[in-house]
């Protein structure tokens, strides 16, 4: 770059853009690094951005022109380069001090001698921002005094100031808090909840309209020793020098403050102060919590996890129509929450207008803890009668009753249709002769129940009841992310056994064969006792379960455990109850160190005190594996991770290692060799999982040969079923996946009964060209979809069809023909249905195996949109929305259209296509903090680069011109191939910063689902 040109382009810029702006004085700094051609590069573009900002759009060609000329003469300046840092006229008030950093620079503060204090460089970001965001886990009153001058100054410039705290140990100062709001202008949000509290971050951020944000990341809280003395570390980071980690900021604290949890904070009102008071004394250790009967007075709001049960309830109801539902969720999730939001659904709490309603437990505790639940829910302190312990119903409208009670009142003499809705707490018991009467007389309009575990020891599954069915399921990784279950360090480790030679019966290891190679092997022994001894502190201190093939593997185990100086027990489903609960009480005191189970996997087991679990046999359900590590997952304050050593041996190919690894960490089985190799990255915090080297390459060579070799399986599987069965059987008896079946290319259900022998006929060309196109239909997850589709399917003659039917019958054509299948029209191209009969049966059972699993309940578009058959909340292929707004045509193909931006003009629509994962191989920090949301309700989206705010296309988008439809999806792929979009409906514009691009938050009309907000958000966890 030639010399001089920094200095001489400012010099021209200036002197067109403060013309006649007499006694102007510039200020010029020096430019770090101005040999480096990137960083003089980097400061003209930002001089040139921010001039041109305030140019009229004609005249912004010859002042380019004029400065390209300027930079082309000989004429130069020689060094120092320097670069302008302010522009200010007689009389201005003086410049407020600078930071000893530079805007731009990036650095690592420690507080020691001979560089600036935090405290010092946080007073001199104030003095020049124009809004703060702060995020900490306390604040102290001496820390405030270190720069409450520059607050204050902060507040007489009407800059913004928005603090994030907590209650985090009792350490913040309420009067600090009350300062912050009444003499700064601090807008402040608390999260009260110290037990579900994890923001330990000590974060500033200092916003500047000229674009040159910086912000401090690290120790200190604030506080006088955290701003002044402490040994703290901060990294200091600037939007010209780490713009990604900005945006990260940006967007983290955004959905921080606008998370529900996080409590706007009043110190004029009295209810605030108090609240905050006892909080603090309570996470202090201070006070104990209250358990009084008065009301919190809050509005109850359930969490991610809960909300996403809340969902599929309603799915449940509204998609399919059961009305008898269960719900498994651990211990301590707030099941009987989830409850009473669920009941709230069906109320009128403004008229205290309530369905009649029973709720059924076996404790007196339990009963009294849930109609408490229900008051908080419904803000009624009268809400409920109990039944139990000799309290007795007076008026019989919302009773909640012990299962005893019930029965000596009589189940007889309860008219069957009375109660409205019923609850049943702790549901596994159902199968005692005390429920059943109780369940076969009562036919309540909404039967809702609750377990932790479906399956009984006695090997009576619960889920019976339901047809099979589990209507919710509270996942593992939302409740590790929400911090209510322990985190866990999975080992897995090769224990030398080889199982090739066991036979598969039935999908599974033949049990006694397996019983006979692990009982009196002692080699295996050594090797659990070593690997034990390897990664638990004090084997004498832990609380161990040992999940075992049989009774005589499990007798071995505790013998050979005893033997080696650690207390140890065998217990089974055949163990006498007495025993049982014997040798539990000495587990959870200390007098034994570990028990052997077999067949015993629930009920009995669940106890906080479990620390270590010792997987010594394959388990082949992906459920049930989950079921035993849930055993251990129940947090207590002493136990601040869960140990899991897994032992595995050279399996028979059969042995699914996809589906166990899918299920412990919650990613797609596609990318689980990745995950593999890079040591499992992705995982919630506080998780880890670690193989040896021999269990790697066992695991690794198996995944890689159920990827290659799944389709032989899967033949011979069906081959072996002896006859011509229904997908949806196939997939409910085998174990394997939709996505399994419908795999890339040419393979489909009607190929695998062929290749099974269940079909005769040859493939035909349009049987050829459509099997690829089957696994498109896979996420049909709404009714009128559902219909349309099997309508056409049924019958694919388009004559007659209502304009709402015409339209369906053109997404399906564009599903199975996105680029038009050379077809004159709609109606031939369904027309060639007829030849392929076979194929047209899987692609209905794809849709009804596909419907049957939705789980998100879903809407019409609300306004003028409504008759468009697209539902809020459902899934949709590309080519299924283009069709659904008319843009699709024979003419205008879907396969043709490449952009995530569409303006339809006919209905005045913009829809964005956005993809919130933008790569599919590794993290992107530069791409994942441009479409994110921000709160269920608001979203954070990034025009296309070239849009500038005063263009037609901006200013649709900026003034509301236009109806804006948001359609997410959070990777481009998925285990069938191209990822669909959640459709999130009409959204509203809130506001925007800068232009090409244009960063724009929106507004939903309805909220996001919450599953797909927990996995989408930056903040997630």
């Amino acid at each position: 770059m030639q010399e001089g040109i920094y200095e001489r382009l400012v010099t021209c810029l200036l002197a067109d853009e403060l013309r006649d702006k007499p006694g102007r004085v510039t200020q010029m700094q020096p430019v770090e690094d101005a040999e480096q051609p990137e960083v003089l590069a980097r400061h003209v573009a930002d001089v040139i951005r921010d001039v041109l900002r305030g140019v009229r759009e004609d005249a912004r060609v010859d002042l380019v022109n004029r400065v390209v000329d300027d930079l082309m003469s000989e004429r130069t300046v020689h060094p120092p380069v320097r670069h302008l840092v302010s522009v200010r006229a007689p009389g201005d008030k003086p410049e407020p001090p600078r930071p000893s950093t530079p805007l731009s620079n990036a650095a690592l503060l420690t507080n020691v001698k001979g560089e600036p204090s935090l405290g010092a460089e946080i007073r001199a970001e104030l003095g020049s921002a124009d809004q703060v965001d702060l995020l900490c886990a306390f604040v102290k009153w001496h820390g405030l005094r270190v720069i409450e001058e520059d607050l204050r100054a902060l507040r007489d410039r009407g800059a913004q100031l928005r603090v994030i705290t907590t209650t985090y140990m009792g350490a913040t100062e309420r009067r600090a808090v009350d300062r912050l709001v009444q003499d700064f202008g601090a807008e402040v949000r608390i999260h009260f909840d110290e037990a579900k509290t994890r923001l330990h971050a000590k974060a500033w951020m200092f916003h500047r309209k000229t674009g040159y944000d910086t912000a401090y990341v690290g120790s200190s809280n604030l506080s006088r020793s955290a701003l002044l003395d402490g040994l703290e570390w901060n990294v200091r980071l600037s939007r010209v020098a780490t713009p990604h980690l900005l945006e990260k900021f940006s967007g983290t604290f955004e959905t921080y403050w606008n998370d529900p949890s996080f409590v706007p904070y009043y110190p004029s009102d009295v209810a605030d102060r108090d609240r905050l008071d006892d909080a603090l004394a309570v996470a202090g250790g201070r006070v104990r919590p209250d358990t009084g009967r008065t009301l919190s007075g809050l509005d109850v709001r359930p969490y991610a996890y809960q909300q996403h049960i809340l969902d599929a309830l309603e799915a449940e109801r509204q998609l399919h129509g059961r009305h008898r539902n269960l719900v498994v969720a651990a211990t301590g999730t707030g099941k009987t929450l989830i409850a009473a939001l669920d009941y709230r659904r069906f109320a009128d709490p403004s008229t205290k207008r309530y369905p009649t309603l029973l709720f059924v437990a076996h404790r007196k505790e339990i009963l009294e803890q849930s109609r408490r639940a229900y008051q908080e829910v419904l803000a009624d302190a009268s809400f409920g009668e109990l039944y139990v312990d000799g309290a007795r119903p007076e008026r019989w409208q919302h009773v909640f009753a012990s299962i005893q009670s019930l029965n000596s009142y009589g189940v007889g003499n309860l008219d069957p249709s009375h109660f409205e809705v019923v609850v049943v707490d702790e549901f596994h018991h159902a199968a005692a002769k005390s429920y059943q009467g109780i369940l076969s007389h009562l036919q309540p309009r909404e039967l809702l129940a609750l377990t932790a575990t479906p399956e009984r020891t006695d090997g009576f599954d619960v889920r019976a009841y339901f047809d099979g069915r589990t209507a919710a399921e509270l996942r593992l990784w939302e409740a590790l992310q929400a911090g209510i279950l322990c985190p866990f360090h999975y080992f897995m480790a090769s224990d030398g056994t080889d199982l090739s030679d066991i036979s598969w019966v039935r999908g599974a290891y033949d049990e006694e064969q397996l019983s006979q190679l692990y009982t009196g092997n002692e080699a295996r022994a050594r090797i659990i006792l070593r690997e034990l001894g390897d990664k638990v502190l004090d084997v004498h201190g832990m609380r161990a379960l040992g999940f075992c093939v049989g009774v005589q593997h499990a007798a071995y185990m505790a013998q050979v455990f005893t033997e080696a100086g650690i207390p140890a027990q065998s217990v089974s489903g055949t163990t006498p109850r007495g025993e049982r609960e014997a040798a539990l009480s000495d587990l959870r005191t200390g007098r034994l160190n570990i028990l052997f189970a077999a067949d015993l996997f629930n009920e009995g087991v669940d106890l906080p005190d479990v620390d270590t679990l010792l997987f010594l046999r394959p388990t082949e359900s992906a459920t049930v594996f989950l079921q035993q590590l849930g055993r251990g997952l129940r947090q207590r304050p002493d136990k601040p991770v869960l140990t899991v050593l897994d032992f595995v041996g050279n399996q028979r190919k059969e042995f699914r290692f996809d589906a166990k690894l899918a299920a412990l960490t919650g990613r797609p089985r596609r990318r689980l060799t990745q995950d593999l190799e890079d040591g499992f990255p992705y995982l919630p915090s506080g998780c880890q999982i670690v193989l040896d080297r021999r269990a790697q390459e066992t695991v690794l060579t198996s995944l890689k040969t159920q990827l290659s070799a799944r389709w032989t399986h899967l033949v011979n599987q069906l081959r072996a079923s002896g006859k011509d069965t229904s997908l949806r059987t196939f997939i409910d008896d085998s174990g394997y996946s939709l996505s399994d079946i419908l795999r890339r290319g040419q393979k489909s259900w009607t190929r695998l009964r062929r290749d099974a022998g269940h079909l005769q006929s040859s493939p035909s060309q349009v049987e050829v060209t459509l099997a690829k196109r089957v696994r498109a239909l896979a996420h049909v997850d709404d009714p009128v979809r559902r219909q349309g589709y099997e309508a056409v399917l049924a019958d694919p003659d388009t004559t007659g069809l209502t304009p709402v039917e015409e339209r369906l019958a053109e997404m399906l054509f564009f599903t199975l023909w996105p680029d038009g299948g050379g077809h004159s029209s709609v109606r031939a191209g369904l027309s060639e249905l007829v030849q392929v009969p076979d194929l047209v049966e899987e692609m209905q059972a794809v849709i009804e195996v596909a419907f049957d699993e939705a789980e998100r309940p879903v809407a019409p578009t609300p306004g003028p949109l409504a008759q468009v058959p697209l539902r809020v909340h459902a899934r949709y292929q590309r080519e299924e929305v283009l069709a659904a707004l008319g843009y699709a045509s024979l003419n205008r193909k879907p396969n043709s259209f490449r952009e995530g931006v569409l303006f339809v003009p006919e209905l005045n629509v913009d829809a964005f296509f956005i993809t919130l994962r933008k790569t599919e191989e590794r993290f992107s920090p530069t791409t994942m903090y441009r479409d994110y949301p921000i709160s269920q309700q608001l979203f954070h989206w990034e025009s296309q680069s070239t849009t500038t705010e005063r263009s037609k296309t901006g200013q649709r988008y900026l003034n509301g011109t236009s109806t804006v439809l948001l359609f997410v999806r959070e990777e481009q792929k998925d285990d069938f191939g191209t990822s669909p979009y959640v459709y999130l409906g009409p959204a509203t514009y809130v506001s925007h910063r800068g232009e090409r691009p244009i960063a724009v938050t929106w507004k939903l009309a309805q909220p996001m689902p919450a599953d797909l907000f927990a996995a989408a958000t930056v903040a997630a966890g």
